[in-house]
């Protein structure tokens, strides 16, 4: 009978083994700020978000045999949120720098681009770089790449700070601000597919200030990044991150 009983228990631990060992990671918690279209948003019709790195953080979730769960966060809250362990992963128009890769770990580069200008719909001057913003206020997002070499550019007027690209918009269309400078892909996505009234984007203007848009894991969860990293290579060479960068008509 102990023989029977033993051989039974056996078989219970072998299948509960087998079961622990076979089971489905736990889904991968993105974040994204829900006000970057085309990148992420938040779409009113479903109440879902929606964007290139949403399709991103899918694709490669998938990759890497995760399934995928995606909250809105605001920007500002994106990094404590990663380091309080409230989600795993930032997928949005978070760039790569020196600065923040003190306090997250990145993956390989996804996409790269550059910074746009807007300015009043009855401005039509050419402007091309920001030394030619002299005498104006401009505006710009709240810790984006921008804010500090906008401050240091000799003759701006004064820099306005902002949460969100549509209240930047909304200013500009108002002549509160003279212009604003933000993601090139976002204000152009704005201005042109959402028909950004009173405001003009600026064609002519030729950024300086590349930013480089990668995925960001906790520090030290190397484990997670090597993963993701494979995935991403496998997707570029495969052509799917560059199909949905097309879907979103962002540039690359």
């Amino acid at each position: 009978m102990l023989k029977k009983l033993s051989v039974l228990m056996a078989g219970i631990l072998c299948v509960a083994s087998m079961s622990i060992a076979h089971a489905d990671p736990a889904p991968l918690r993105v974040g994204a700020t829900p006000t970057a279209v085309p990148f992420n948003f938040l779409d009113p019709k479903t109440n879902t978000l929606r964007g290139a790195m949403i399709d991103v953080a899918e694709a490669v979730g998938k990759e890497a045999g995760y399934k995928t769960d995606i909250a809105p966060i605001p920007f500002a809250s994106l990094v404590p949120s990663l380091q309080t362990n409230k989600i795993d992963l930032i997928s949005s128009a978070f760039a790569k720098t020196a600065q923040r890769a003190q306090v997250v770990d990145f993956t390989q580069i996804v996409l790269e681009y550059g910074e746009g200008l807007i300015v009043p719909a009855d401005d039509k001057i050419d402007y091309k770089n920001l030394a030619e913003l002299k005498g104006k206020t401009v505006g710009v997002q709240i810790g984006t790449l921008y804010v500090d070499p906008l401050k240091a550019t000799p003759g701006v007027k004064e820099v306005r700070m902002y949460e969100t690209m549509s209240d930047l918009m909304r200013d500009v269309s108002l002549h509160r601000l003279d212009a604003a400078i933000g993601d090139g892909p976002v204000i152009a996505y704005q201005v042109r597919a959402q028909g950004g009234s009173g405001v003009r984007y600026v064609d002519s203007y030729k950024p300086s200030l590349p930013t480089n848009i990668a995925l960001a894991v906790r520090k030290g969860d190397d484990a997670r990044r090597a993963q993701l990293d494979a995935a991403i290579t496998k997707l570029k060479a495969d052509g799917t991150i560059s199909a949905i960068l097309k879907k979103w008509n962002v540039s690359h």
